[in-house]
């Protein structure tokens, strides 16, 4: 059933991404479907956004463990620089990721993602629901992410929103993996050139990095997105 599905699935993201828009700058991590049992990982992400004399800086704080062989739990503590250039806590996530199948016991990888945010100063609440997928191509992986996504509070409307990340990736070497990444959003759609790598170490601990710089490709895409992502697992 999933060979037959996977093919219109794509279709689908494809033609449906694009035009389907999330509030801001959706540029963020472009997740895998995997779990390994029994991980623990811990998790700093950057994120920069200049637009004219605009500059939005934010980074995010996380510890994950999986809680059984298909199922990760992860807890996120969100910062964003305030006007006086501050960094000040701004959120708090708690995200799941289920692998739905093992690596390559169908045509492509199935997982999904949930996850629940909550404002700190605004006491706003955002729900979001994804399925992950990834398809290997010798060297070159191809991986997909569509989020729907509910939000509400005392500042926002209430509101369903989507949201569409894509990475095609080639393994040149274990710890240099470059890859062309797309993002669409809110008034955002946007794609450029990132850079993955990996160092293993003793037993399942192994030292992630990825970076990466996305260029808005219509007038509401408007300037440049820098993102960092390092991650520990042992």
């Amino acid at each position: 059933m999933l060979n037959r599905c996977l093919p219109i699935f794509f279709i689908f993201l494809v033609a449906w991404g694009p035009n389907a828009y999330a509030d801001g700058v959706v540029v963020d991590k472009v997740y895998h479907p995997y779990v390994l049992p029994y991980e623990q990982e811990i998790e700093w992400r950057l994120f920069s956004h200049r637009e004219s004399e605009n500059n939005k800086l934010a980074q995010r704080l996380a510890y994950g463990q999986s809680v059984n062989e298909n199922l990760m739990l992860e807890f996120y503590l969100v910062g964003e620089r305030d006007r006086l250039n501050d960094f000040t806590l701004t959120s708090y996530e708690i995200e799941a990721r289920w692998m739905l199948t093992e690596q390559g016991e169908y045509w492509a990888d199935w997982g999904l993602l949930f996850e629940i945010e909550k404002d700190k100063q605004y006491q706003n609440w955002e729900v979001t629901t994804g399925v992950l997928v990834e398809k290997e191509f010798g060297r070159a992986s191809l991986t997909l992410n569509a989020f729907i996504i509910y939000e509400w509070g005392k500042t926002l409307v209430s509101e369903f929103e989507t949201e569409f990340r894509v990475k095609y990736r080639y393994r040149y070497l274990e710890q240099l993996q470059p890859r062309i990444e797309l993002y669409s959003g809110e008034n955002y759609l946007g794609i450029g050139p990132a850079f993955e790598g990996l160092q293993r170490f003793n037993g399942q601990k192994q030292l992630k990095w990825e970076f990466g710089f996305i260029t808005g490709l219509d007038s509401r895409s408007k300037g440049h997105v820098f993102r960092v992502a390092i991650e520990y697992e042992f």
